[in-house]
Parts: C-alpha cells; structure tokens; sequence
C-alpha cells in the first residue's frame, strides 16, 4: 500500500470560487491565475475547474504550451512576459498575450518577426516597484508597441502592492488613472485582495483574481482579516494523511528532535505520515492545529522530514489509521499557515511532488 498522505482537489469548490469572483467582477472580464501549478492545484486540473474564466494567466512558457496541448483556446496572460528573444515565436504560435514591464523587451519586440499577430498588456509601476514602466518610460513604450504591425491590440494593468492592508489602494489607484487618463486601452487592475474590498474601483476591463479561486483568503490575520469562510469561499485541496504510529509519554518526557517539547502529564501521542519533505511548514510551532478523526488538535515538537507528532490525549478513538486532515477541508490552510507565521499561498504552493494528488467533483 502507498504511504497514507494525499491531496485532494476539489473540482467543484474551485468553480464554487470562481463564481464567487465573478459576481465581485460585475461586467469585467476575469483572468484566473494559474501560475506556479495553479497553486500546487494541477495546472490542466484547475484549468478544468475554472473553464468558465475568459482567460488564464501564468509565468511559464512550458505552462502556457500545456493549456494549449491539454485543448485550452482561450486568452493565456503571460504575467512577466519573455525573458529572451527564443521565446518570441512561441507569443504567435500559442496566440499568448505578454505583459511588457520594460524597456529591453519593447527593443526585443521592435525587432522581431513575431510569424503572426499577437496582444500585449503593459504593466505601469504605480508604487510597487517590483515590474513596470515608470512615468518616463511609459509613453514611448506604448507608441512602439500601438505601431508594431503586429500588434493589434494594447492593455494597460497595475499590480497594488497594499490592497490587504491599511493603506489600501487608493493612492496608487489614483496615481494611475491620473498618468494614463489620455491612453485609449483596456486596465487591468484587480487582484484578489482589491476585487473583494474594493470592487467598485478596481474592476476596470479585466480582473486577475488567485488565491481567492482557491478557497484560501488574501487578507491576514490584522483588524481587516477576513477568512476564507466569511466570504463564502471553499478550500480547493485538502491535505490528509494517518496515524502510523502512537506513543504514551509519562510527565517529563520529551518528543521530537532537538526534545523540543515535554509532556507536562500523561499524554498519547500520534505519529502522523506527514513532514516538510511533503510540503508541511518546517517552522510550524507547538500548537498547530490538525484534525484528527474529525476533532481538533495540535502538533507537539518538531515537524520532521516525514513526520509530524500530534496530540490525541483527548481523542480516545483515535488510533493507527485513524485520518488526520492537515489543512482543507475543516481546516482552513489560512490558519495553519498563521500558526506557521506564513500565508496560505505557500503552503498550497509548497505542495511537494512525491505528494499523491487526486481530484474529487
């Protein structure tokens, strides 16, 4: 038999999510990201899930040629856009709409024979300061690329650096709507985050929402946290194993490496078939929450490689086999990755390939 931890994705919860999107996008058209696995989901699985999108978006050019071979014909955003000039003739060969972010791609673009015509986005810094032309550089790039002959369409998008957080996305809202107020183009502007709290402003032509179409929430654990559930959302995977063995610790012994944690009194302990090598926060402190037979409760010492230790002292039908849910269903991975002092994002994108994955309607 295989060891006992698997992946279930949830085919329904991810269209469940995408409607939900799509009822904060209103008119506008949505992108549903699919970069990095959709998620840890399965790129041609999630792609599935959420054929209703008008477009998908990723970074990989080996992504974006899977889509295309696994039958998607819709839009495909390439988010960071090409990174050398082979790349170039893969644009017109899967009809891919690249993001431009700077200066040395426009010059690749300017001197290409694409073999076809294609659509670009231009992304604008507006604050974030990670991609994007700045003021200076914007107007000359989107002359070039409005009178490439093979250009036929051009979009403008921003990417909010704050829209989870109290600064919100007002200020940098407003600085793009000022500097491009003269471009006739389609924005795209909204990303999780923005399209839940500001949908009204953000909308514009296209929205990219991602980890909401996942069923985890992109707003923290501070005064403006909302969960996952709050806004009606349904985890796409959950992350279960067993229990493969079991312990019973006298007061004063100790579990795990490093004897990071001592039974205060009497305890029963489980071993679950569950560690970091599968994805699982190495960083996950005493505490954590887990399910165990469907009863919440917590690790105690180390994550290990391949294991994790649980508390089932209070879980007398617990025993080896016993089922453990990890995060998903029952269990937000926002909040296990809270405890871990990280974000659902990684834990999800962190899913580790010897990690068996199955998907469910």
């Amino acid at each position: 038999m295989p060891r006992p931890i698997r992946a279930t994705v949830s085919a329904g919860a991810l269209a469940h999510n995408l409607l939900i999107a799509k009822a904060y996008a209103g008119r506008a058209k949505l992108w549903a990201v699919l970069k990095a696995n959709a998620y840890g989901h399965g790129l041609e699985r999630a792609a599935r899930a959420l054929e209703a999108a008008d477009g998908f978006a990723v970074l990989d050019f080996q992504e974006a040629a899977r889509l295309r071979v696994a039958g998607v014909a819709k839009p495909i955003l390439m988010l960071e856009g090409f990174f050398k000039p082979v790349d170039l003739p893969l644009l017109a060969k899967y009809a891919l709409t690249p993001v431009i972010h700077n200066p040395e791609q426009v010059e690749l673009l300017k001197a290409a024979d694409l073999g076809g015509e294609i659509e670009v986005y231009i992304k604008v810094n507006s604050g974030m300061n990670r991609l994007g032309f700045p003021v200076d550089g914007l107007r000359a790039a989107y002359n070039t690329l409005r009178m490439h002959r093979q250009v036929r369409k051009v979009s403008l998008m921003t990417h909010f650096a704050d829209a989870d957080g109290a600064g919100g996305v007002k200020a940098q809202l407003d600085w793009f709507t000022e500097l491009t107020k003269d471009y006739q183009a389609p924005r795209s502007l909204a990303n999780s985050a923005a399209l839940i709290r500001f949908p009204q402003e953000t909308r514009a032509d296209w929205v990219r929402p991602g980890i909401m179409l996942y069923g985890c929430s992109p707003f923290g654990q501070g005064a403006d946290a909302r969960s996952a559930e709050s806004l009606g959302l349904k985890p796409a995977m959950t992350l279960t194993s067993e229990i493969i063995a079991t312990q019973h610790l006298q007061p004063g012994e100790k579990v795990g490496y490093g004897f990071s944690y001592e039974a205060a009194g009497e305890m029963t302990i489980g071993i679950v078939a569950c560690g970091y090598a599968d994805g699982y926060p190495r960083n996950a402190p005493v505490g954590t929450p887990v399910l165990v037979n469907g009863t919440r409760s917590r690790i105690v010492g180390r994550v290990s490689m391949d294991m994790i230790s649980v508390d089932i002292s209070d879980i007398p039908e617990a025993y080896i086999g016993s089922p453990v849910t990890l995060w998903g269903e029952g269990l937000s991975a926002d909040e296990v990755a809270a405890a871990a002092g990280t974000v659902g994002y990684e834990l999800l994108c962190a899913l580790a390939p010897r990690v068996p994955v199955h998907e469910e309607d």
